[in-house]
């Protein structure tokens, strides 16, 4: 299984990665392959404030649909229209092509709670 050691990770299986002044969100490889065909997406609005923990966003499979939870709290200031459009991208590149949001964090040191890869690996294999 694929855990990229410059992401972090929630317990709930996003991941967050952080480029410049916005921390970009999608779902980890487990989390995919758990769904397994990805038939819808709904991203959240730009400009939505949201808080650590609290979902953000909805992935639909064939088998149910689940919340996706922010990894740290903030304003979102981007989607992925192309994950909207094709929901099979999140299986296809959970964490390159098939991102899902990303947002200007509001409480950086929240971060902090994250996991790491290692630690993320751990919680997946337990």
């Amino acid at each position: 299984m694929q855990v990229p050691a410059e992401l972090r990770y929630t317990k709930t299986h996003e991941w967050m990665k952080r480029e410049a002044s916005e921390a970009v969100v999608g779902i980890t490889a487990h989390a995919q392959e758990e769904l397994r065909d990805v038939v819808f997406v709904e991203l959240p609005k730009v400009g939505k404030a949201v808080k650590q923990g609290e979902p953000a966003a909805v992935i639909e499979s064939v088998k149910a649909a689940f919340d996706i939870y922010a990894p740290v709290s903030g304003t979102v200031t981007r989607v992925n229209e192309a994950v909207a459009k094709t929901p099979q991208l999140v299986n296809q590149d959970c964490y390159g092509a098939g991102w899902l949001f990303a947002l200007a964090p509001s409480a950086p040191a929240e971060a902090s709670s994250l996991l790491s890869s290692e630690a993320y690996a751990k919680q997946v294999q337990a």
